[in-house]
């Protein structure tokens, strides 16, 4: 119990006297012992690389889990299983939901009708894109958001306390240099003469005692300041081995950089291919909205004897379209496209080509020419330029 209550005095005396240094720092009453140049500079470095690290992994989170409700869900989950030392199951996307949704319709309206087929397709094709990002999500919490995690929980923490140590270390240098500084002012004006015609003798040994306490407190001082100057100058070596890491910190957060911009790459193409895919089998299944638009049409066609289908008589003859006089414009092609058929013309990104419409074409189509090449190709794969 003694111990104990030594220990809380030191250490509130201690406390007291770094309180004491930092205040008069403040004021200007005393002075300060000022870092090299160098240490500043990778301090401030730290200091950076901490906030815009913090920064990057919170914006990272959101953009990996948008909805704030269900982000703070999955971190709730994720820190129970990660306290039990279970591994957190993996939850269905948004996609997959929406994906399992339209086939569950599409069994209650008939898979063998246009809407059920069509949903159907679409829906197989949700949970594809559901898959592609939930595999996203795994690959890029582990390859870029856990490093950086790591180094805010583990190594910025490391770091922020060695340097809180040293702060508190230089506190207690510089109170020891203030204590010896007052000390030898003391101990000079004990030592100075005293004045033989007015001082009586007895203040002659008041001054000689006086002067050696003061002379015994300054090498207590100097012991002091030896000591406090070893772990300052000890502590300031640890706490600049560790902010030199932030270098080798920074070519680690470069590599799952590099991880998370193919992971983000792959996904995206992935979305693609899989849109690709589902325009082609949409374009394969029976139209019966285009149909139904021009029931007059159809009517005509079927009581007429020696006329066909409206569908025979829309065909378009890519090789019989000719370029109108006016009216073409250029195009800059956004996605590459492969032709479904002879009659549609394949496109690779980012070239430019010849667009025209021709009349009674779907207005989701355009005429494109290459060259001697020509074929239909879709609206939504194009930018129009003037």
């Amino acid at each position: 119990m003694d111990f104990n209550v030594k220990k809380i005095a030191c250490g509130a005396g201690l406390f007291f006297t770094r309180a004491v240094q930092f205040t008069e720092e403040k004021l200007g009453q005393a002075e300060k012992t000022e870092l090299d140049a160098h240490f500043e500079n990778l301090m401030s470095r730290a200091d950076c690389t901490k906030n815009w690290t913090e920064k990057i992994y919170r914006q990272t989170e959101v953009l990996l889990q948008p909805n704030p409700i269900d982000h703070t869900g999955a971190r709730i989950e994720e820190f129970l299983y990660e306290k039990l030392d279970r591994k957190a199951p993996s939850r269905i996307t948004n996609a997959e939901l929406l994906g399992q949704y339209m086939q569950d319709a599409a069994k209650e309206f008939g898979p063998g009708t246009p809407y059920g087929s069509t949903l159907i397709e679409v829906g197989e094709c949700e949970r594809r894109l559901g898959a592609a990002e939930r595999e996203f999500l795994q690959t890029s919490a582990i390859s870029f958001l856990t490093p950086l995690r790591n180094f805010l929980e583990g190594d910025w923490r490391t770091i922020s306390k060695e340097r809180r140590l040293l702060e508190n270390l230089r506190l207690d240098l510089d109170a020891c240099k203030t204590r010896l500084k007052k000390a030898k002012v003391a101990e000079a004006k004990a030592a100075m003469a005293p004045d033989f015609q007015e001082t009586r003798p007895r203040n002659y040994v008041l001054s000689a005692s006086a002067s050696a306490l003061w002379s015994e407190e300054v090498e207590k001082a100097e012991h002091e300041l030896r000591v406090a100057q070893t772990e300052f100058d000890r502590q300031a070596e640890v706490t600049r081995l560790l902010l030199e890491g932030i270098s080798s910190t920074h070519v680690n957060h470069l590599r799952c950089l590099h991880e998370f911009v193919e992971a983000q790459a792959a996904y995206y193409k992935r979305c693609h291919f899989h849109m690709q895919e589902l325009q082609k089998e949409l374009g394969r299944l029976p139209n019966a909205f285009a149909l139904n638009s021009n029931p007059s049409v159809a009517t005509a066609g079927s009581a007429s004897e020696g006329i066909s289908s409206p569908v025979e008589t829309d065909t378009l003859k890519i090789e019989e379209v000719q370029a109108p006089a006016t009216g073409t414009r250029k195009a800059k092609v956004l996605y590459d496209y492969d032709a479904a058929d002879s009659s549609e013309l394949s496109l690779l990104a980012d070239e430019l080509i010849t667009v025209y419409t021709v009349p009674g074409m779907d207005s989701d189509w355009l005429i494109g020419e290459r060259g001697n090449q020509k074929g239909k190709v879709p609206v939504t794969y194009l930018e129009l330029l003037s």
